[in-house]
């Protein structure tokens, strides 16, 4: 467990301070499995020769009008189901995508892909990076970064009426080491550039930032004995 710091909003040039938590098994001698840090929470339904198919959830903050600075609509907590897809190409190398629906909140599509480039000793230590790609729908851009005719009327920002697309390009890093047979410590972060639609949305151009950053950083504890 430890703390983490992310945009407020997508698109916010404030951050928040949240818990950082994580749980994993590992039986006899094997290692725990790798988990990118931005990846969402997900069960594997399907797992053969490296394939791993299965549900994810993920959640996206909710942005209110003192968040941005600006009269401009409520966005509620976005709850996101969806299904997740990976393949471990190499013992070092992984490719994973997922998308999911927004069942409030913003109510959008939202998918992401990324590869990971994985070097590790057994569970003694582990370093991963790797690039992001972020899409959304049009439902989604409109909520964060859309400003309706009435909105535009109460915040003074011109009206705009973003389309789907993609919406950032980004890298992920982390690293895991243990400091004694049974505590550890982790780290990551994590950066994205909104572009296209997002990026040229007034609310991103006078109250926020196209520049994304999150970080984080716990301690681990291994039942059973850390290696």
């Amino acid at each position: 467990m430890g703390v983490q710091t992310y945009p407020s909003y997508p698109g916010a040039d404030k951050h928040d301070l949240a818990p950082l938590f994580n749980v994993d098994r590992a039986r006899g001698d094997d290692p725990f499995p790798f988990e990118a840090p931005d990846q969402g929470f997900d069960l594997a339904l399907v797992k053969s020769h490296g394939f791993s198919f299965g549900p994810v959830l993920n959640f996206e903050n909710s942005r209110k009008p003192d968040d941005v600075g600006a009269a401009v609509p409520k966005v509620k907590l976005s709850i996101e189901p969806g299904v997740f897809a990976s393949v471990q190409l190499t013992d070092s190398f992984r490719l994973r995508g997922d998308v999911r629906k927004g069942v409030t909140g913003h109510k959008g599509w939202i998918g992401d892909v990324g590869a990971d480039y994985v070097v590790r000793n057994g569970d003694n230590w582990l370093f991963s990076i790797g690039p992001r790609v972020s899409w959304s729908s049009n439902r989604y851009q409109d909520a964060y970064f859309g400003v309706s005719p009435e909105a535009s009327l109460t915040s003074g920002l011109p009206t705009y009426n973003p389309g789907s697309g993609i919406m950032s390009y980004g890298a992920t890093s982390s690293f895991l080491t243990q400091l004694s047979r049974d505590w550890g410590i982790m780290a990551y972060a994590k950066y994205d550039r909104l572009v296209g639609d997002a990026a040229d949305s007034p609310l991103v151009q006078v109250y926020g930032s196209r520049n994304q950053l999150s970080g984080g950083l716990a301690l681990s504890y291994t039942f059973g004995g850390g290696r």
